[in-house]
Order: C-alpha cells, then sequence, then structure tokens
C-alpha cells in the first residue's frame, strides 16, 4: 500500500513535471499529455524491462495514462495554477525524483538484485522519465550537466536498498530515502550547488 501510494504521488509529479515542459515548449494540447505521459512512465518502463517485469506496469494498469491525461490537461488548460509556484518544473521533478528512487530501489530489490544495483535502477527509474521529456523537448538533460539530480536520487535509493540490507523496515527506509532526495535537490538549487563540469583544454 506505501508504495502504490508513493508510485501514484510520483507518477502525478513527474507528469506535472512533463506538462508544464510542454506548455513552455509551446506544443498543443496532445503534446502536453504525450509528454506528460513520457516523464511519468518512461523510467518505469526501462526498470520493468530490465527486471523481467513484461509486459511494463504502465502498460497494464490504465491508472498511469489517467494520471498522466489528468495532469498533461491541468497543465495546459490551466497553466496559470501551475505557474504560481516558484520554478514549478523543478518543484515537481524534485518530488517525482524523490518518490520515484524509492519505489524503482525497492522493485529492484524484489526482483532480486543486490542493494547496489538495485539502488543504480531506482536512480535509473527516477531520471529517465525527465531525460526523455527533455529530450523531446529539445533540452539539455538535467542529468547530463551540473545540477545535482541523479546524484540526490542515487543517495535516496541507497538509503532504503542498504537499510533493508540491514534490518530497517521498508516504511522507514523509504521516507527516509525520498526526503533525503527530495532535500538534497532542492537545497542545492537553493544554494546553488553544483557538480563540477568538464573543462577540455
Amino acid at each position: 500500500m506505501l508504495f502504490s501510494i508513493l508510485d501514484i504521488v510520483g507518477t502525478f509529479a513527474f507528469a506535472l513535471s512533463g506538462g508544464t515542459r510542454a506548455v513552455e515548449s509551446r506544443m498543443d494540447v496532445f503534446g502536453a499529455i504525450f509528454l506528460a505521459f513520457v516523464a511519468a512512465v518512461a523510467g518505469g518502463i526501462a526498470r520493468d524491462v530490465i527486471i523481467g517485469a513484461t509486459p511494463p506496469a504502465a502498460f497494464l494498469n490504465s491508472a498511469y495514462l489517467l494520471i498522466a491525461v489528468v495532469a498533461g490537461a491541468i497543465c495546459f488548460y490551466r497553466y496559470r495554477w501551475i505557474v504560481r509556484l516558484s520554478k514549478p518544473v523543478i518543484f515537481f521533478d524534485a518530488i517525482g525524483l524523490g518518490l520515484f528512487c524509492v519505489v524503482g530501489a525497492q522493485k529492484a530489490l524484489e526482483a532480486g538484485l543486490s542493494p547496489l544495483f538495485a539502488a543504480l535502477l531506482g536512480m535509473f527509474t527516477a531520471i529517465g522519465g525527465g531525460v526523455a521529456a527533455d529530450i523531446l523537448s529539445q533540452r539539455k538533460p538535467m542529468v547530463l550537466h551540473r545540477d545535482v539530480y541523479a546524484l540526490a536520487a542515487l543517495a535516496g535509493a541507497l538509503i532504503l536498498t542498504l537499510g533493508a540490507s540491514v534490518g530497517v523496515p521498508v516504511y522507514v527506509g523509504a521516507p527516509m530515502g525520498a526526503i533525503l532526495a527530495i532535500s538534497m535537490r532542492l537545497v542545492a538549487l537553493h544554494y546553488d550547488w553544483h557538480l563540477p563540469n568538464a573543462e577540455p583544454r
């Protein structure tokens, strides 16, 4: 039940993020809904394919599509509601990042992966949708430049997987991991913390 709730909330957060990207890129209503769906489920689809959970959950549960349609429509028709929040794309990304990294890591653990590789797959689950949405909206994916993004997802996922390996209950490790990832992302943005960029000579 806990992970179902986290999955739904994370899906809606990422869908809003994708829909907002579409509106800012001046896409039509179909583009807003499509990008909302991609941002919400692309990472989870890749995770399910990797662990052999096919067909992916996004194609078995119509709730994912419904959430994307609602989020995309809200962003397209009521963008002013969304834009009232400070930096809405980044805010929703941070929420989705934190929730999806722990959901993905837990599913990877249940599939039999080691704590390290489960954490890596949790990170991939969290960043996959955002990367796909960035590419479709012709933006440089956040994970490929200085922002503390994938690192925050990996840290949150590791809290869950390493905690589970030493007996920490899931209902404790999952919220801790999600809060850590969200906090790292938002604090890094607030204080303008960045990872070093390559500087070719």
